[in-house]
C-alpha cells in the first residue's frame, strides 16, 4: 500500500464509520466556532477571589483513592487536600501533553499549504493550547501546590515519541491525551461541590477542546484510510505503548507524600481499586470504541491497550 498525498487522495474517502467529510469544510466550521466560542482565561476568570472553605478541587469520585480502605480512614480535610494536589498534578500532566501536541501539530502542517483552512485551524488550535497551558500553570500557582512534572523516564519517552511519531500516531496520542481528561472535566464544571475557579477552568477547556477532538478525529480517520500499511501498524503499536505510559502518568505518586500519606501504600491501593479501574475505563470508552471502529485497536496494539487498563 502506498501513501496518498492530499492532492492524490480520492475526493470521496470512506471507512467503517462512513463517508469522510471534506477536510477544508471541517476546518472552516471549526474556525467559525473558534471565532464565536474562544476565551481569554486571564479576563474570563476571577483569579483574585479566594478559594472557598470546604469545597473540592476535583470531584471526590474521580480522586484516585476514592472508596479505598485508605480513603475511608482519611478525614474530610485531608480528602479535599488530596483533591487539590491531584488537580494540580493533572494540570501539570495536561501542560506536558499540550506541549507535545503543539509540536506534533507544527510537524503536521509543516509541508502543507499555509493558506488552507486546515492549516489555519491547526494554528488556531495551537493558540488555544498555549492559553490552556498558561491557564493550568496559573491555577497551580494560585493553589500554592507543587508543580508535578512527569517522571524523567516519561519525559524522555515523550521526547522520543515526538521525534518518531507518524501523523496517524500523533493524532491517536492527541485523542488519548484529550478525551479522558475531557470526560472528567465534563463532570467537574457543573459540579457545585467544586471550587468556582476550577469549574471555570474546566468549562473553558471543555468548550475549546471539543473542537480539538473533532479536528483530531476527522484527521485520524483520513490518515487510517490513506496511510501505508506499515504506518497503520506502527500507529497501533505506538498508541498502545502511549496508552500504557499515560495510564501510569495519570497518577503522580508524589501527591500522596504531600498530603501526609504513605506513597507505597497509596499506590498499592489505587492499583487494586475496582472503582478506579472503572473510572479510567469509563472515561476511555468513547475513545476506545472510536479507535476500534477505525481499525487502531488490532493485534499487538490491542494487547498493549488492554495492559494499560484503559480498555475493558
Amino acid at each position: 500500500m502506498t501513501t496518498l498525498t492530499d492532492d492524490e487522495a480520492p475526493a470521496a474517502l470512506r471507512d467503517a464509520l462512513g463517508l469522510l467529510k471534506d477536510r477544508e469544510q471541517v476546518a472552516e466550521r471549526l474556525l467559525a466556532s473558534s471565532a464565536k466560542h474562544s476565551f481569554d482565561p486571564d479576563r474570563e476568570l476571577d483569579w483574585d477571589a479566594p478559594f472557598e472553605e470546604g469545597k473540592w478541587f476535583w470531584p471526590p469520585e474521580l480522586v484516585s483513592l476514592y472508596d479505598t480502605p485508605l480513603w475511608k480512614r482519611m478525614d474530610e480535610e485531608q480528602r479535599i487536600l488530596l483533591s487539590q494536589h491531584e488537580a494540580a498534578a493533572l494540570a501539570s500532566l495536561g501542560i506536558w501533553l499540550e506541549i507535545i501536541l503543539m509540536q506534533l501539530l507544527v510537524r503536521h502542517i509543516y509541508d502543507k499549504a499555509a493558506t488552507s483552512a486546515h492549516v489555519r485551524y491547526a494554528l488556531t488550535e495551537i493558540e488555544d493550547e498555549c492559553r490552556h497551558s498558561k491557564m493550568f500553570a496559573r491555577l497551580i500557582a494560585k493553589g500554592g501546590t507543587p508543580w508535578y512534572p512527569v517522571s524523567r523516564v516519561h519525559q524522555n519517552m515523550g521526547r522520543l515519541f515526538k521525534t518518531v511519531s507518524t501523523t496517524p500516531g500523533s493524532f491517536t496520542a492527541t485523542l488519548l491525551g484529550e478525551e479522558i481528561l475531557d470526560w472528567m472535566q465534563r463532570l467537574t464544571f457543573p459540579d457545585e461541590r467544586i471550587q468556582p475557579l476550577v469549574r471555570g477552568v474546566t468549562r473553558i477547556h471543555v468548550v475549546e477542546e471539543a473542537r480539538h477532538v473533532r479536528y483530531a478525529r476527522e484527521e485520524l480517520r483520513r490518515q487510517m484510510v490513506t496511510a501505508p500499511r506499515w504506518s497503520q501498524e506502527f500507529t497501533r503499536v505506538t498508541s498502545g505503548e502511549f496508552a500504557r505510559v499515560f495510564s501510569v502518568a495519570f497518577v503522580n505518586p508524589d501527591v500522596y507524600t504531600h498530603v501526609g500519606l504513605d506513597k507505597r501504600e497509596a499506590m498499592t491501593q489505587v492499583k487494586a481499586s475496582a472503582h478506579r479501574r472503572e473510572v479510567m475505563q469509563t472515561g476511555s470508552k468513547r475513545l476506545t470504541d472510536f479507535l476500534d471502529d477505525i481499525g487502531v485497536l488490532r493485534g499487538a496494539g490491542r494487547r498493549l491497550w488492554r495492559s494499560s487498563g484503559l480498555l475493558g
